[in-house]
């Protein structure tokens, strides 16, 4: 494979994987991004003028632009990974999370089957559309298990229902017209070129500014944190060497509480950056999301026994690594700031609070 199409390549996993594509990798990347809120050029600075990277400004809603991209590209797969992913966002605005995730999907899996129909034979066997979707599309998990490729979608938010719709369009897409595809649901990532609204960067730039850092209900939801580096090896694993049609989950294998994430952000800030007083006193417990799932976790078993993935970094690790880099990369995350996202709280609609 000598040329993907990368879209929301901008995006905080988008360009985690075009930065490892283009460098490591080595092959040609187009990088498709419409530069919403969360897309950000600079997170593509260290590839931007490579020779084998190209960026391209469009909205996977465009059916004429998608054409006339794949046209003029020729690309031998694409990595689909532009999608509205905040929770938060979507219980305040839900028709976003239709439009692209659903309606962009759908747009873009009938301009990439309009190109694969017409390659010749040997291209045709060769081409890849990969998915990139979540754990959340699965619901939640109590206590005890793990998320499996075979458990059944619940999902409980508008975000995840806009994504398990997605997935289900790619499958009909590979089982109806033989589009090749395969599809990978990745538990939380986190790492650098994170957008502050997530939960880590954001309790990092609060943490660094002295402000408060409010956690949702009583801090017990858990999740399994992948750092993001890994996240982007993978997807490639999957993209060169899944099996057609098939899903695949990825994970960190590392569970946390919301609340041990955020007290381990607090000791590494304050070994770092030592300020007046323990981090920790900073924390504050507000008003739960609504719908919040209490629990998600991957069995990463398929991709490790068919593909020999599995994470490099641990959670302590790769969090000590994301802090820093926000602590040396303050010009990435201060112009957010002083632009379209100051930190404010999102996801109450319809709570009366």
């Amino acid at each position: 494979m000598k040329k993907v199409i990368v879209t929301g390549g901008a995006g905080f996993i988008g360009s985690a994987v075009v930065r490892y594509l283009v460098g490591t990798v080595g092959i040609e990347v187009v990088t498709l991004d419409a530069l919403t809120y969360a897309g950000n050029l600079a997170s593509l600075a260290p590839v931007m003028d490579a020779g084998n990277h190209r960026f391209v400004k469009a909205d996977i809603r465009d059916g004429a632009a998608l054409r006339a991209l794949f046209e003029a590209e020729k690309p031998d797969g694409i990595m689909h990974l532009a999608a509205e992913s905040h929770v938060d966002r979507s219980i305040d605005g839900p028709a976003a999370f239709i439009d692209t995730n659903i309606v962009g999907t759908y747009t873009l899996l009938e301009a990439a089957r309009a190109y694969w129909t017409d390659l010749p034979p040997a291209d045709k066997d060769a081409f890849r559309f990969h998915h990139v979707s979540t754990d959340e599309v699965y619901g939640s998990l109590g206590p005890e298990g793990l998320f499996t490729e075979e458990m059944p979608y619940q999902p409980n938010s508008p975000y995840s229902a806009s994504k398990a719709a997605s997935d289900h369009l790619v499958r009909a897409w590979h089982h109806t017209y033989g589009l090749p595809v395969v599809t990978t649901n990745c538990t939380n990532n986190y790492g650098p070129h994170h957008f502050p609204e997530k939960l880590i960067p954001l309790m990092i730039l609060n943490g660094l500014e002295g402000k408060s850092l409010p956690v949702y209900g009583t801090g017990d939801n858990i999740r399994d944190w992948l750092f993001v580096e890994d996240h982007a090896r993978a997807l490639w694993t999957v993209m060169t060497g899944g099996r057609l049609g098939e899903t695949y989950n990825i994970a960190g294998e590392a569970e946390r509480t919301n609340l041990q994430v955020v007290e381990a952000i607090c000791d590494h800030l304050d070994q770092l950056v030592p300020g007046d007083r323990p981090r920790r006193e900073l924390i504050t417990f507000v008003t739960d999301r609504p719908g919040h799932d209490a629990r998600y976790a991957m069995d990463i078993t398929k991709i490790r026994a068919e593909l020999n993935w599995q994470p490099e970094e641990s959670f302590d690790s790769g969090l000590e690594k994301t802090v820093r880099w926000y602590l040396d990369n303050r010009s990435w995350w201060q112009a957010i700031r002083n632009g379209s996202y100051q930190g404010e709280r999102l996801g109450l609609a319809g709570t009366g609070t």
